[in-house]
Order: C-alpha cells, then structure tokens, then sequence
C-alpha cells in the first residue's frame, strides 16, 4: 500500500531541501505577481489513507481541454518513457526527484499556488504520485491528453469534465485508486499509467511515489480503482 498522496496542498519544504532551486522559484513567483502576500504555510497535507478532498478543476489558461488539441503520441511511447523511470527515488524528505523539481518550477504550480495559497517551493518535497503522470505527460509531448496537477482528485475531474473517464482499463490509461475501494472522485488517493489489464480482477502499472518513495511497475487489484482517465493518443 503506498504510503502518502497528495490531495492538497502541501506543508511547507524541509529547510535543507531544496535550497538550489528557491531563488529560481522565488525570482518567478515575483515576476508573476504572486509573490507580494504570499504565505508560506500551506494546508496541511492529508494523511493516508482515507482524507477526502474536493478541489477545483485545472484552469483552462493553461490546462487545455482533453483532446481539443490531438497529439502524435502513442500509449506505447508514453508507457515506454514511464517504464525507463523505474527505480527513480525520493531522497529522505521525501524529494529529490525531477518530477517534483519540474512541476515547482512550472508554469502550473503557479496556477495551483494561486488556487490553493502557499508556495511553489513546497512541491519540491510534496507527494509525487500526480507529478511523475503529469512529467511523462510533458516530456512525450501528450500533455494536452494527459493532464498536470500535483493533486490526485483535481487530476481526476479534468478528465471527467471532458468526457474522458470511464471505468475500462486501456494501457497507457491514467488509473486513479481508493485503497478503501471507494468509487467517488473525492476519494482519489493515488494516480498511475496502466500497462495492461491481467484478465484475473488486477491490472499491471507504472507509478510514482509508491509506499517505497520510487517509480515502480506493481499489480493492483481493480477494486481499488475508482476510474480510468482517457488520454487521446494517437492510433
């Protein structure tokens, strides 16, 4: 079971993590406008598993609606750049990784910082799960289809706003699990790519931010599925 998936904003970034990157990331948030008043506490983090939170969907500014801008890019080749991933670590504070290091710096951990306050500073030690999809996204060129949040239920609703959600499992599928086995958006803990459905009542995935901190490939029982989101990849 994995141990911890970001639901909302995270608490604020260890002290000795990360210092590299915050003039960067402050230097940004000022050019943006954010920076004036902005706190650097950020909600508490859910404790996993079980806390539910509804957020809001991704802004349009920036999170194109699913399959209004159709993408050269197959599952396989998704899958592919997902798989060379494995065994990619969290460091002991629970960051380190370029997923993580990706989204604080971009232009959408601007938009979430404003939607739920904090600092974008505090993704670089936050749960990756949401992260690492929305990375393989951006970096194969199929973030139109896949998506980018940090936020697992926020992730979801993107997709079942645009009538990609479903309850089949595809490869190259973005899955989203309840461990408690619940079927409600809200109660979205954890996010990953499905390699391929077993047949036997599990599916096969590649995910981040596992209860080992890496990306693993793991077999998953479908009764902790809450739903699928469809990418549009080409044939």
């Amino acid at each position: 079971m994995a141990k911890h998936r970001l639901t909302r904003a995270p608490k604020k970034l260890h002290p000795r993590a990360g210092a590299s990157l915050r003039a960067t990331l402050g230097a940004t948030v000022l050019a943006a406008g954010l920076g004036a008043g902005m706190t650097t506490a950020l909600p508490a983090q859910a404790a996993e598993p079980g806390h539910q939170v509804e957020t809001q969907t991704m802004s349009e500014s920036t999170q194109t609606r699913a399959g209004a801008n159709q993408v050269n890019v197959t599952a396989s080749q998704v899958l592919a750049l997902a798989k060379a991933q494995v065994g990619t670590s969290e460091n002991a504070y629970g960051g380190g990784t370029k997923f993580q290091e990706w989204y604080a710096s971009s232009k959408r951990a601007l938009e979430t910082v404003a939607r739920d306050g904090g600092n974008p500073s505090a993704y670089l030690n936050a749960p990756w799960c949401s992260m690492f999809v929305s990375w393989v996204g951006e970096q194969t060129g199929a973030r139109p289809q896949v998506g980018w949040d940090a936020y697992t239920v926020t992730h979801a609703k993107w997709f079942a706003a645009n009538d990609r959600w479903g309850t089949e499992a595809r490869p190259g599928a973005v899955v989203f699990f309840a461990w408690n086995g619940s079927k409600s958006i809200s109660a979205i803990q954890h996010v990953g790519f499905v390699v391929k459905d077993n047949g036997d009542g599990t599916i096969s995935t590649i995910e981040g931010n596992t209860g080992n901190g890496k990306v693993e490939e793991r077999v998953r029982p479908k009764s902790q599925v809450v739903g699928y989101g469809y990418p549009s990849y080409a044939a």
